[in-house]
């Protein structure tokens, strides 16, 4: 089963049109996480085994220095979508990269298209 946070920025309602198609899917403002720092959810995120989606660049910059093999990221550098694109989108990004979100990848989705990073980045 698919588990995923979504970060603030991204639609709250995104979140259940994704549990109506089966998926396990939780928004840090239902988790009390509105204002937590960007660490404290990478953290939630690897202990209950959840990829987190975000319009946040800080998230795969925290993966990236401190070596970590997850949890897996994936960003949306595309703001101001709805929750109807945001569901859509997230459903072709784990389509396309499901396999390698499973196994700890930061993803970088912009007009379409998917750039993956498999974890740990290794300097």
């Amino acid at each position: 089963m698919i588990k995923v946070l979504l970060d603030q920025g991204l639609p709250r309602t995104a979140a259940g049109l994704l549990r109506e198609i089966g998926w396990d899917v939780q928004h840090v403002s239902e988790r009390g996480m509105s204002q937590a720092e960007d660490a404290a959810i990478i953290a939630m995120a690897r202990q209950e085994q959840r990829i987190v989606v975000t319009l946040d660049a800080d998230f795969h910059a925290l993966l990236a220095v401190s070596g970590a093999k997850g949890p897996s990221v994936v960003r949306i550098r595309s703001e101001g979508l709805k929750a109807t694109q945001i569901a859509a989108l997230l459903q072709r990004v784990f389509d396309a990269a499901g396999n390698e979100l499973g196994h700890g990848a930061m993803v970088t989705v912009l007009d379409g298209k998917i750039r993956i990073k498999h974890l740990p980045i290794i300097k």
